[in-house]
């Protein structure tokens, strides 16, 4: 696990962003503060930020959700966050494979930066420091990287 947070500018923007979140419900006890905290990363540095946030009922859902978002809504970030705890099967397994590979899919097809934030985790202890902490929230992470990306993509546009 890297403590290292990705280098981030934190000059507030006064863009009209639209950025789409969308939460797996299951695990919500460690999902919700993502959403809650990558949701108050966006507006403390991008204020006039439009964030619509939809919840599936669990991870495997993400990846359709993000594609008709991407299809109907053209947002400028969608941002992925969920928690697949590990079982004593391959499940969880499964289904963090098929996420993760939907989601590059999706970001290359539509052009829209689409953030990893479905963690694959080994227990409960690993989601409270990920989820549930100041220090190493991955919610406050995946805000920064969509907001990271949007900045980079509108540098790219007017090159």
């Amino acid at each position: 696990m890297s403590i290292h947070s990705p280098r981030f500018s934190k000059e507030t923007s006064e863009h009209d962003y639209h950025i789409a979140i969308i939460a797996s419900s299951y695990n919500a006890q460690f999902v919700d503060p993502l959403v809650t905290a990558a949701q108050r990363e966006i507006l403390a540095f991008a204020p006039k930020t439009a964030i619509n946030i939809i919840h599936v009922p669990g991870a495997f859902e993400i990846p359709l959700t993000i594609k008709l978002i991407a299809q109907n809504q053209l947002p400028d970030a969608i941002i992925a966050l969920g928690v697949i705890l590990r079982g004593e099967t391959a499940h969880a397994h499964l289904v963090g494979n098929a996420v993760t590979s939907h989601l590059l899919d999706i970001s290359l097809e539509y052009d829209i930066p689409v953030v990893h934030g479905v963690l694959m985790l080994d227990n409960e202890m690993q989601a409270r420091e990920r989820c549930l902490g100041d220090t190493l929230n991955r919610g406050i992470e995946a805000a920064r990287t969509a907001l990271s990306m949007i900045a980079l993509i509108d540098k790219i546009s007017l090159c």
